[in-house]
């Protein structure tokens, strides 16, 4: 299973290659530099299973985000949906996950569904995401 591991950031992927993303700067950026954060690149089942158990959701999401104390937490993102779900969004792959990675991580910073939350998801992507 790839692993990538940084100081207070671990990335998992299930099988095949971790995306390219910048996630250490990401994190840094929004949590601070002493947040312990873990990024698992689960399937959809997983991602069914933990948005069931802990949400009474029974479907997979793109993105779940869990709070484990106020400097640690924990996403999980299947691949496979965000491919889906980027089309909804009339975006490409690599900006949808963008955003999902800054979605997630503004949900840890104690954000919630919101103007406020849009507006720092537009901001911190057009400073992360490069591409078209």
């Amino acid at each position: 299973m790839p692993l990538v591991e940084y100081k207070n950031l671990t990335i998992v992927r299930r099988k095949g290659d971790i995306p390219n993303l910048p996630f250490l700067q990401i994190k840094e950026k929004i949590l601070g530099k002493s947040y312990d954060l873990t990024i698992v690149f689960c399937t959809p089942k997983e991602s069914q299973e933990r948005n069931s158990e802990y949400r009474d959701k029974n479907y997979p999401t793109n993105i779940l985000s869990f709070p484990l104390s106020k400097n640690e937490g924990e996403i999980y993102i299947p691949l496979s949906i965000v491919r889906k779900d980027a089309k909804n969004f009339d975006m490409s792959y690599q900006k949808f996950l963008h955003l999902l990675v800054i979605h997630g991580v503004l949900h840890l910073k104690g954000l919630a569904h919101g103007s406020t939350m849009e507006k720092l998801e537009d901001k911190y992507l057009d400073l992360f995401y490069c591409g078209t």
